[in-house]
C-alpha cells in the first residue's frame, strides 16, 4: 500500500515494494516466488537507526551481531559470517577480518533499501550463499535536480554519525557524491574482571566490552542514460577505519599497544541495455581491495609509535554478464556468466595465493494455470581448486487472490577460503606457542535448503509464516591435533623461530578440516498492518534450532539464539508544513548459546523510542530534526569479564539520541 500526504513532508509506507534479490530480476514482493524481507530507508530512519548492524538487529530477529576489534561477527539464521553473502547492488562486498566482513564499509547515507533472502541461494549467487543473501540497494535519484543533504546523529559514549551528499541529475546524466563519518568510544559495563583461573578473585580492567572506532567512507557514482534503452554507471568507494582502544598501562590490565587499521578501495563499471520492457542484457565489473594491520600507539621493544604492520591484504576482481528475457508472455528467463579471481596476502599466516572461478547459470520462471508460478534454476561453477559444482534451485508458488503458498528447494555451496587452504600461522601468546595450518585437501561445504511459506497480503495487512530446514555437509572447522615428540620436531622445522621450551609446552595445534555437519531448523512469522491512516504496527518472530555434529555428537551451534522477536509501532501525522513521526521499537531474544567451557549469555529485551519532526521551510529546503531514547529501560549486562564468559548484549545503557537532517534542492 502507498499513501502520500499533500505536503512535501509526506510519509510513504509500501507493503508491496519492488525487489530484485529473490528472483534476479525486478518484480513486486507479492509476485516473487522466493520470499524476501525488505528494510526500506524510511523505516530505518524512522526507527532512529544510523548503522548497518543496527538496521539488521533492530528490524530482523534472525540476525545478530557481536562487535569486536576484529570486526562485527554477524549471524543469520543460526549461521555465521562466512555463510552469509553480502552484496551491494548485486555485487559482492569482499574483504574480511577473521571471516568478519567490515560492515563499516557500507555507506548508510546511500542505502535505498536492504533486501534479505533467507537460505541457500548459490544457483543465482554462487559461493558463500548458504545462510542467506543480504543485498544493499543504493539510491540514485533520476529526476532533474541538484540537491545537497546533511544528516547528523549524536548520542552518548562519543557516538556520532555524519553524512553529507551532493546529487546532480540533468538530461540523463547523474552524479552522486557522499561522505560519511562514524565514530564511537570504547566502553565497559563492569570495571572488574575475574583473575584468570579464579571464580572469586577480581581485579580492575580497562579491556573494552565494545571496541571504539573512527571510520570514513567516501562514495562517488556517475550514471548516464542517453535514451530509454541504455543506462551506464561507474562508481568508486573508499573506506578507512581505525579502532580506538585504551592504551597499555602498567597499573591496570586490558590496554593494547596498537590499534587495528582497515582500508578499502572499491570501484565498478557497468551498464544495461533494454531491448524492450521484458528483454535486457547487463554487464558489470568490480574490483575490491581491502587491507588491515596494526598501527602502534605505544612504543615497544620492536615498534615505535606510528609504525604500521600489515596483517592481511585482499583483492577481488569479478565480471558479470546477465540476460533477462521475456521469451513468452508469462515467463522470465535469465542466462548469466560470472568470472571471479581472489588474491590473498597474509603476513601473519605466511600466505600469498590466488584462485579463480568461472560460472554459468540459467533460471526459468513461468506462470501457468492462472495461479501457479514455477522457477527452475541451475548454476555450474568451475573452481580452480575444487573443480565443478552444480547448485540447483526449484520453487513453486500458488497464488489464489491475496494468498500466496510457496515451496522452495535450493542448494548452496561454499568454497573454502584461501586462508583455510594455505594458512601457516605461528604466534606466541603469554609464552605459549600457537600454530594453525591450512589444508589443501579440504572439500567444499554444501547445503540443502527446504522451505514452505504461506502469505496473506492486502493494502492494509501483510502476514507471512515460513518453516525451513537447512542442512550443511563438510563444514570447515579448526580442529585441535595432539602433539607428540615427532610432531614437535616437525613443528620446529616448520617454524624455526619457535624455541625448544615453547615446543615442549605445546599440547596441540590447529588444523582446518571438513569434520562437522550442520542442521538448522526454524520458523519465521512476520506481520505488518496499516491499522489506520498514519499508524502502522509490525512484528517479526523467529524460532531457530541450530546444531552441529562434531565427533559423533550433536551440539548447539555456537552463538545461536533459540527465540528472537522484533516489534515496531509507528505513527505519522501532518499539520500543514510540519510532519511528526513517533516510532517505538523493541528487540527481544532468549539466551545465546556458547559451546565448550563458555557459559551461555542471558537473554534480554531492548526498547527504543524515536521521534522525527519534518519541516518544509521552503520549496527548496527541508529540515528534519529528531530526538529519541535508546534502551528505554536501561538494560545492561553488568557481569564481570572472565575466561569462561562471553556476551550477547553490548549496550552501555540508556542514551539520548539527537539528530538533524537538512536537504536543499
Amino acid at each position: 500500500m502507498e499513501r502520500k500526504d499533500s505536503s512535501a513532508v509526506h510519509r510513504t509506507y509500501n507493503l508491496n515494494p519492488v525487489v530484485v534479490t529473490g528472483s534476479g530480476h525486478h518484480q513486486r514482493l507479492k509476485s516473487t516466488a522466493t520470499p524476501v524481507r525488505v528494510l526500506s530507508s524510511q523505516e530505518i530512519r524512522e526507527q532512529g537507526i544510523s548503522t548497518f548492524d543496527g538496521a539488521l538487529t533492530r528490524m530482523m530477529p534472525q540476525a545478530s551481531m557481536a562487535p569486536s576489534s576484529m570486526g562485527t561477527f554477524l549471524r543469520l539464521n543460526g549461521l555465521g559470517n562466512k555463510y552469509i553473502l553480502i552484496l551491494i547492488n548485486g555485487q559482492k562486498l569482499s574483504g574480511d577480518i577473521s571471516n568478519n566482513v567490515d560492515l563499516n564499509r557500507i555507506n548508510m547515507a546511500r542505502v535505498k533499501r536492504i533486501e534479505v533472502l533467507d537460505g541457500a541461494a548459490s544457483s543465482l549467487y554462487g559461493s558463500d550463499a548458504i545462510a542467506g543473501v543480504i543485498n544493499i540497494i543504493t539510491d540514485q535519484p533520476t529526476q532533474n535536480l541538484v540537491s545537497v543533504t546533511s544528516d547528523t546523529r549524536v548520542s552518548g559514549h562519543g557516538v556520532l554519525t555524519e553524512s553529507v551528499g551532493l546529487d546532480i541529475y540533468k538530461n540523463g546524466f547523474g552524479s552522486y557524491t557522499s561522505f560519511a563519518y562514524d565514530r564511537a568510544d570504547s566502553y565497559r559495563t563492569n570495571d572488574l574482571e575475574y583473575i584468570k583461573g579464579s571464580d572469586t578473585e577480581t581485579q580492575p580492567s580497562i579491556a573494552p566490552l565494545f571496541t571504539g572506532y573512527r571510520s570514513d567512507v567516501f562514495s562517488q557514482k556517475f550514471t548516464y542514460a542517453p535514451n530509454q534503452h541504455l543506462a551506464l554507471n561507474a562508481g568508486i568507494d573508499y573506506s578507512y577505519k581505525i579502532t580506538d582502544r585504551p592504551e597499555t598501562r602498567q597499573d591496570i590490565t586490558g590496554g593494547t599497544d596498537y590499534e587495528m587499521r582497515y582500508k578499502g578501495l572499491r570501484w565498478n563499471v557497468g551498464g544495461i541495455y533494454k531491448f524492450s520492457s521484458k528483454n535486457s542484457i547487463q554487464a558489470d565489473f568490480v574490483v575490491d581491495r581491502f587491507r588491515y594491520g596494526k598501527e602502534y600507539d605505544v612504543a615497544t621493544k620492536t615498534y615505535n609509535i606510528g609504525d604500521y604492520v600489515q596483517s592481511k591484504k585482499q583483492l577481488m576482481m569479478e565480471g558479470q554478464l546477465k540476460a533477462i528475457l521475456g521469451l513468452t508472455t508469462n515467463s522470465t528467463t535469465i542466462f548469466g556468466a560470472d568470472w571471479r579471481k581472489d588474491y590473498l596476502t597474509a603476513t601473519s599466516g605466511n600466505i600469498d595465493q590466488h584462485v579463480y572461478s568461472l560460472a554459468g547459470y540459467a533460471q526459468h520462471e513461468m506462470r501457468f494455470l492462472s495461479n501457479f508460478t514455477a522457477t527452475l534454476g541451475l548454476r555450474l561453477t568451475h573452481h580452480e581448486t575444487f573443480n565443478t559444482q552444480l547448485t540447483p534451485k526449484a520453487t513453486l508458488m500458488y497464488a489464489p487472490g491475496d494468498f500466496r503458498f510457496r515451496a522452495t528447494y535450493s542448494a548452496g555451496f561454499r568454497a573454502p577460503g584461501l586462508d583455510e587452504l594455505y594458512y601457516h600461522y605461528f604466534s606466541v601468546n603469554r609464552g605459549k606457542a600457537q600454530i594453525s595450518f591450512g589444508n589443501q585437501d579440504l572439500k567444499p561445504e554444501k547445503s540443502h535448503y527446504f522451505a514452505l511459506n504461506a502469505e496473506y497480503r492486502t493494502q492494509v495487512l501483510a502476514l507471512s509464516i515460513t518453516g525451513y530446514i537447512n542442512r550443511i555437509n563438510d563444514m570447515v572447522v579448526k580442529q585441535n591435533v595432539d602433539v607428540d615428540d615427532a610432531t614437535r620436531r616437525m613443528l620446529m622445522a616448520e617454524f624455526p623461530e619457535m624455541t625448544q621450551d615453547q615446543a615442549d609446552k605445546m599440547i596441540s595445534y590447529a588444523l582446518y578440516q571438513n569434520s562437522d555437519k550442520g542442521n538448522v531448523k526454524g520458523v519465521q512469522v512476520n506481520v505488518s498492518a496499516n491499522v489506520f491512516r498514519g499508524f502502522n504496527l509490525s512484528a517479526n518472530y523467529v524460532y531457530t534450532y541450530a546444531r552441529t555434529l562434531s565427533d559423533d555428537t550433536w551440539i548447539v551451534l555456537e552463538r545461536s539464539i533459540r527465540h528472537a522477536a522484533t516489534v515496531a509501532a509507528n505513527y505519522h501525522h501532518v499539520w500543514g508544513k510540519y510532519g511528526l513521526t513517533v516510532n517505538l521499537n523493541g528487540r527481544l531474544q532468549s539466551k545465546t548459546y556458547y559451546t565448550g567451557s563458555y557459559e551461555d549469555a542471558p537473554g534480554f529485551g531492548l526498547w527504543n523510542l524515536n521521534t522525527t519532526h519534518s519541516f518544509d521551510v521552503a520549496k527548496w529546503a527541508f529540515v528534519q530534526p529528531s530526538i529519541g531514547i535508546d534502551n528505554l529501560f536501561d538494560k545492561v549486562d553488568r557481569r564481570a569479564d572472565s575466561s569462561t564468559r562471553k556476551y550477547a548484549l553490548y549496550t552501555p545503557g540508556r542514551m539520548l539520541v539527537v539528530g538533524l537532517k537538512v536537504k536543499f534542492k
